[in-house]
């Protein structure tokens, strides 16, 4: 074999890697898109119901990868996490999650009472949960939010009973609190409508809304990824065809 037929495999192999890495990657960015289009789908069929489900539906581990509207009353601990690093509107800030012991049921659950903005000093809220009094709440149940990439601790004390939390880890917020039963798996979005006759965390100062994909990437833009993705698996191909064209001639 003479060096330029060598050398005309060793490019083609390469390119051939190089076509199949870009194609998966277009191809898992898909992938992601239709999960996240389902997600959407599974959310807006949750908001559409009549009925709100009672708080116990929490609980069902069956269900901790879906969306129920729900209503119920229970008791709020004393604890407030701030879930740090939450964009709203191009604006970087906080959640403030509450722990409610739902009359129905035993386990406890989170619930999601709204988003804070941050100075630039990085000041939390001075309020906090309204802990002791009886709550009746309503919303929208739904998975908490993804971890991401763990890295560093994920809840760190902020005062008293106050935690920032890095990420919504639910096992280190259960050992934060000394819960004697773990939370359950989905966290209620408390719906953004207040109405006059709500008390407590349902009037928490804060911005409310049910937007499922607030602070991760949208089916539109897994979609536009892909297609880049595609593009130079297809870019590689005519690179490779031309050169050799090139070098047979």
């Amino acid at each position: 074999m003479n060096l330029r037929a060598r050398n005309l495999r060793v490019g083609w192999l390469l390119a051939v890697v190089a076509m199949v890495a870009f194609a998966a990657a277009g191809r898992w960015q898909l992938g992601r898109m239709h999960e996240k289009e389902a997600m959407l789908a599974a959310a807006d069929a949750a908001l559409a119901q009549g009925e709100p489900q009672p708080l116990l539906l929490a609980s069902d581990p069956g269900r901790s990868s879906a969306y129920d509207r729900a209503r119920g009353t229970g008791r709020i601990a004393n604890a407030t996490v701030w879930l740090d690093s939450q964009m709203r509107g191009g604006r970087s800030g906080v959640r403030m999650y509450c722990v409610l012991f739902p009359d129905e049921g035993v386990q406890p659950m989170l619930v999601d009472a709204g988003w804070w903005p941050l100075d630039g000093r990085r000041t939390l809220p001075v309020f906090g949960c309204p802990a002791g009094d009886a709550q009746t709440v309503r919303g929208l149940l739904a998975p908490p939010p993804s971890t991401g990439i763990a890295h560093g601790e994920p809840l760190a004390p902020n005062g008293d009973a106050r935690w920032l939390a890095a990420r919504l880890d639910l096992p280190a917020i259960e050992a934060a609190l000394k819960l004697s039963t773990g939370l359950a798996p989905r966290v209620l979005r408390l719906d953004p409508q207040r109405a006059p006759a709500d008390a407590g965390v349902m009037l928490a100062p804060g911005e409310r809304d049910l937007d499922i994909l607030a602070n991760t990437l949208t089916p539109d833009r897994h979609l536009g990824y892909a297609v880049q993705w595609f593009g130079l698996a297809i870019s590689v191909l005519v690179v490779a065809l031309v050169l050799t064209l090139r070098k047979t001639k």
